[in-house]
């Protein structure tokens, strides 16, 4: 009656201590009464990946669930507001060729639908982010999504963070330790020992003996030492829907302390990839993702490096950036036995809508909220589980694809593949044949294990100059007076909230200064 649930998790990173927090957080592991004990074993040997900088609005919720400040968070991880993406030159390739995904519904957005109106009216007027939602004008005047008075974790505009992923990382470890009560063993797991019946039963450590648990998660990353080492769990390569497989990352710093941070993410594409560019307190995360069958890897840091340039041209002086592979791609099943894999170990994807942090969340919580132990139970966990990510995965697939897919640009062989159909899955292709005739709704999407909302399609779409023929149904759009007024509406928050919110970098040097208002 008194033993203790035990949960092992293999890695440390972002994504074993954002696990680790959110299964204790849940259990109350710092409580002589928790039925449940809480163990993540790191090597000291094995350097995190560390470029994943762009979370979803979904970690202000995970932040107070576990028990961090806003204030402590933004303060310890050199972390600042994101409200969405600007996409520059993906759709033509044009100097002033931009649209924006922003983290919040078009107005009016559950209630009527300005989609029909703007294409009909405004399209060669105004962009429809632009036309529909107020937070592409914030971003464009760089203000933050709140003020300094706004509770933590409360907002006037939806926003998600940047954040420095090591600092992140050991601000995880230190209140998983402290105020947790996570058992941390730095350690080489050497063997994995199984029962008889095919689960884990224990990891041998070089030091520490034997480690036993009931549940296992694999946190190890790209090596997926149980899922996928042990296991011998198949990984699902996508390299034929996502052509992206290396990446080039460094930090540059800004030209003054002072300088403007960018309250969103910039993706700029170029000829056989795209570059990131996220705005930290302290510095800027840049990278350049590219496929390494469209081109080299000097011909993808020459553009990197002309890129930085501008940003800050003392970067000349030391242009030193860290290459990564990439893998497109993930697990066949992500719960096999008694073990799991969160982060890397069950997959990557390009960072392009950020969605690798969230998968960690989406997986940290399905456990952490349905915690198994029993044979049975845990059965039935890992099937729903694993019918819950693949459909998630595939999902995110299908919209990262559409960023491409659409493109008018043909000056490279790497924006033409992208177009070819073979390359496009089903699922998408179907979507689209819907779309052409009326825009994307949430009916489109029925699962309650949805990654994006139609308006995030929405933003996608009609940004890469997509057209819906709306003729045939043209009598379904003949409420004129409220479109303009939502419209207007919109017009006038934009105005009226450029006016009144700081910028970013106001904001961030407050919070620091005076902290945010407790909740």
């Amino acid at each position: 009656m008194n033993r203790k649930n035990k949960v092992v998790v293999l890695g440390g990173g972002t994504a074993g201590w954002l696990t680790a927090a959110r299964i204790a957080a849940q259990h109350k592991c710092q409580l002589e009464t928790s039925k449940v004990e809480v163990c993540l074993i790191e090597s000291s040997d094995v350097p995190p990946v560390g470029v994943g900088e762009g979370t979803w609005p979904t970690m202000r919720n995970t932040l107070k669930a576990i028990g961090i400040s806003e204030t402590e968070f933004l303060r310890e991880c050199d972390a600042s507001f994101k409200q969405g993406a600007k996409f520059a030159k993906w759709r033509t390739g044009a100097e002033d060729d931009f649209y924006y995904h922003p983290l919040m519904l078009p107005q009016g957005f559950t209630q009527f639908d300005l989609t029909p109106y703007w294409q009909m009216q405004y399209q060669d007027k105004i962009s429809y982010s632009n036309a529909v939602c107020f937070q592409e004008a914030l971003c464009e005047q760089g203000r933050a999504p709140k003020n300094v008075t706004t509770a933590e974790f409360a907002s006037i505009a939806n926003y998600a963070y940047h954040l420095d992923a090591g600092k992140f990382a050991s601000l995880l470890k230190k209140h998983c330790v402290e105020k947790l009560k996570v058992r941390h063993i730095v350690d080489h797991v050497v063997q994995v020992n199984n029962t008889i019946d095919g689960n884990i039963a224990s990891l041998s450590s070089q030091n520490h003996g034997e480690i036993s648990g009931d549940l296992f998660v694999d946190c190890s990353g790209f090596a997926s030492l149980l899922l996928g080492q042990h296991y011998q769990v198949p990984f699902v390569d996508k390299r034929d829907v996502l052509f992206i497989d290396k990446a080039l990352a460094l930090h540059v710093p800004y030209a003054s302390e002072q300088e403007d941070i960018s309250s969103h993410t910039i993706s700029t594409a170029q000829k056989n990839g795209w570059i990131w560019d996220i705005g930290l307190t302290s510095r800027r995360g840049v990278g350049h993702v590219y496929s390494s069958k469209h081109t080299s890897e000097q011909s993808a840091a020459d553009e990197l490096y002309a890129y930085v340039k501008q940003l800050n041209p003392a970067i000349a002086q030391n242009f030193d950036y860290r290459k990564i592979d990439i893998r497109s791609g993930h697990r066949s099943h992500f719960w096999h036995k008694n073990c799991v894999a969160v982060g890397l170990s069950a997959g990557f994807l390009e960072p392009l809508e950020a969605s690798a942090l969230v998968l960690v969340e989406l997986s940290a919580n399905m456990i952490a909220q349905q915690l198994p132990f029993s044979g049975r139970e845990m059965e039935i966990v890992a099937k729903r589980f694993n019918e819950t990510f693949l459909y998630r995965w595939a999902r995110i697939i299908d919209f990262l694809k559409l960023h491409y897919m659409l493109t008018q640009r043909t000056d490279s062989a790497f924006w033409r593949d992208n177009c070819d159909q073979t390359s496009i899955p089903d699922s998408l292709l179907e979507l689209l044949q819907l779309w052409q005739k009326r825009p994307p709704a949430d009916f489109d999407f029925s699962s309650n294990n949805e990654v994006f909302p139609a308006a995030s399609y929405l933003y996608v779409l009609y940004g890469m100059g997509f057209k819906t023929d709306f003729a045939q149904q043209s009598y379904l759009y003949q409420d004129e007076k409220q479109a303009q007024q939502w419209f207007a509406r919109n017009q006038q928050m934009s105005h009226q909230l450029v006016k009144s919110l700081p910028t970013n970098r106001e904001l961030l040097n407050k919070i620091r200064e005076f902290g945010l208002s407790k909740v």
